[in-house]
This record gives structure tokens, C-alpha cells and sequence, in this order.
């Protein structure tokens, strides 16, 4: 699903223009990529959490030709479904 799909979803089900529903999808988005940058927790109730954690530095290897490198550190966003999201997903493959 992309971006796109999302728009034209908004735009049938809540009967919104295709402009207000691409705005309002491009403001959802930009307002998590914003509080994820200040490293804050995006929770969406029913469907999992965002968040932004900190690597620390470390040594690893060049699988190619098993040099070690340090790998730098860095922030990485993880995120964590729901119970609710889980069951949906696992009720979906039957």
C-alpha cells in the first residue's frame, strides 16, 4: 500500500476532495515524522507504537572480506504492533 492508496481510501470513505484527503494524509504523516525527530513515542491506539531508540557504537565485520569496522552510532525507529493489529493479522491468513 502506498502513500497514494491511502489518499484515494481517504478520498471514498470519508468523502473528503482528492486535495483536503491528500492534505490530510501529508499532515498526518508530517506530524509523526516531527514528534519522531524530538524523539517522542507515536502511539496509535489499535495499531501499534513508533519510537526512536539509540544505538550505541560497536565493532563489526565486513562480511565480504571479514575486516572489523566500527559501526557508528546511531538512532533507529523501531515499531510495535498492537495485540489488536496482531489478531487482526493472524484472523486475515485463515
Amino acid at each position: 500500500m502506498t502513500k497514494a492508496d491511502i489518499v484515494e481510501a481517504v478520498y471514498k470513505n470519508v468523502g473528503f476532495s482528492k486535495k483536503e484527503s491528500t492534505e490530510i494524509v501529508e499532515l498526518v504523516f508530517e506530524t509523526m515524522r516531527q514528534a519522531l525527530e524530538k524523539g517522542a513515542k507515536v502511539k496509535i491506539s489499535g495499531f501499534g507504537n513508533f519510537t526512536v531508540r539509540k544505538k550505541k557504537t560497536r565493532m563489526g565485520r565486513n562480511p565480504q572480506t571479514g575486516e572489523e569496522i566500527k559501526i557508528s552510532a546511531r538512532k533507529v525507529m523501531t515499531f510495535k504492533p498492537s495485540q489488536v493489529l496482531k489478531n487482526s493479522v493472524n484472523r486475515a491468513k485463515k
